[in-house]
């Protein structure tokens, strides 16, 4: 990189040369010719005054600010034409060695979940998916396999910017992955139209969108037909009655900005509730409740029929589900509490965090 610089800035410097001191050149050369046809002593000095202290320093400017776009202008080009990060790039006819054959360095994948029994559809199954952000960046999630049975209830943890969020898109069908591929009930997200998709899961992310209507139209926002009975349900189920009650009423309009990051939630929260989506998938949405707001959030999601996967801020959070997915990076692990605090060194460093935080 610095000697493509060292040649760029090269051909900058010759261009200034050229462009700025070539007519300074020309110029004296041509003074007795000019003076002979009758070009005063004055007009020549002036001319030579303009091209010392405006043309000169114009052109310099000019060729600097070109360099430093026409540089950037040709990393995008580079990156535009170059060929796809594990695009099958052809060299003497035949295709480049694949990045996960035989010979190259397999990414060790989580460790092994059930697979479904026989006549058994999982709710949700991620096969060997791979998601990069970028040509040559390092991969978020590699070689990833993992099965959510019906009716499950998964955790899933991890440092900051290890791939959770990246998961539950992936999952959500938002995300495709460089490789792999994600299933619900037993089909490929990608085959499925968004209609579809909208009526198998619902992804709530950490920042809970509400809009200008009214309360009612914002939980009904995911499923327009449900009747007053099914929305009261929801309210009860979510506590949200001192809300319904600040703002005048289920049919009342609401102001989004006049309502709590919590509040929010909560009204994102009872709409995936309402949702007829068999698949919940929480995306720390729940990181503004308190956590005794967030458990009888998590028991009302877990109590519909249905699958839940959490992305867990708390421990009490992990402690509730079924199993925990743990993401570190190199190896994600899968399990118990129980299991993961003897199997997991990353899990028990959370653990340890949690409580330090809770004390």
């Amino acid at each position: 990189a610095q000697r493509a610089l060292a040649r760029w800035a090269a051909v900058r410097t010759l261009a200034v040369a050229t462009a700025g001191q070539l007519p300074v050149f020309l110029l004296l050369a041509s003074t007795p010719w000019l003076l002979g046809q009758g070009v005063t002593a004055g007009a020549l000095f002036g001319a030579l005054t303009y091209i010392l202290q405006a043309l000169l320093p114009a052109l310099h400017t000019l060729m600097t600010v070109l360099g430093a776009a026409g540089a950037r202008l040709f990393v995008v080009l580079d990156r535009l034409t170059g060929p796809v990060p594990g695009s099958p790039a052809v060299s003497g006819g035949k295709p480049a060695p694949d990045p996960l054959s035989a010979t190259a360095t397999v990414p060790v994948p989580v460790e092994w979940v059930r697979p479904p029994a026989a006549g058994e559809t999982a709710a949700l199954e991620l096969r060997r998916v791979r998601v990069a952000y970028g040509p040559g960046a390092r991969a978020v999630l590699d070689g990833l396999d993992l099965t959510v049975e019906d009716g499950e209830h998964i955790a899933v943890v991890g440092p900051s910017g290890i791939g959770k969020s990246t998961l539950l898109q992936v999952a959500a069908g938002v995300l495709t992955p460089d490789r792999g591929e994600a299933l619900l009930s037993g089909r490929p997200v990608a085959s499925r139209p968004s209609s579809e998709l909208a009526a198998l899961r619902a992804l709530i992310p950490q920042e809970a969108y509400v809009f200008s209507g009214t309360l009612r139209d914002n939980l009904r926002y995911l499923r327009p037909d449900a009747c007053r009975s099914d929305v009261d349900d929801s309210v009860r189920a979510l506590r949200l009655e001192p809300l319904v009650e600040r703002v005048g009423g289920l049919d009342r309009p609401v102001r989004p900005d006049a309502l709590s990051l919590g509040e929010r939630q909560l009204i994102a929260l009872a709409r995936a509730h309402l949702s007829p989506a068999p698949l919940l998938l929480l995306d720390e949405a729940t990181c503004h409740l308190d956590p005794v707001a967030e458990a009888r959030a998590e028991h009302a999601l877990r109590a519909r029929p249905g699958t839940l996967v959490v992305v867990a801020h708390r421990l009490s959070s992990a402690l509730r589900a079924d199993r925990v997915l743990v993401l570190d990076g190199t190896r994600a692990r899968c399990g118990t509490h129980e299991e993961l605090l003897v199997r997991s060194a990353l899990y028990r460093d959370l653990v340890g965090h949690w409580n330090d935080v809770r004390r």
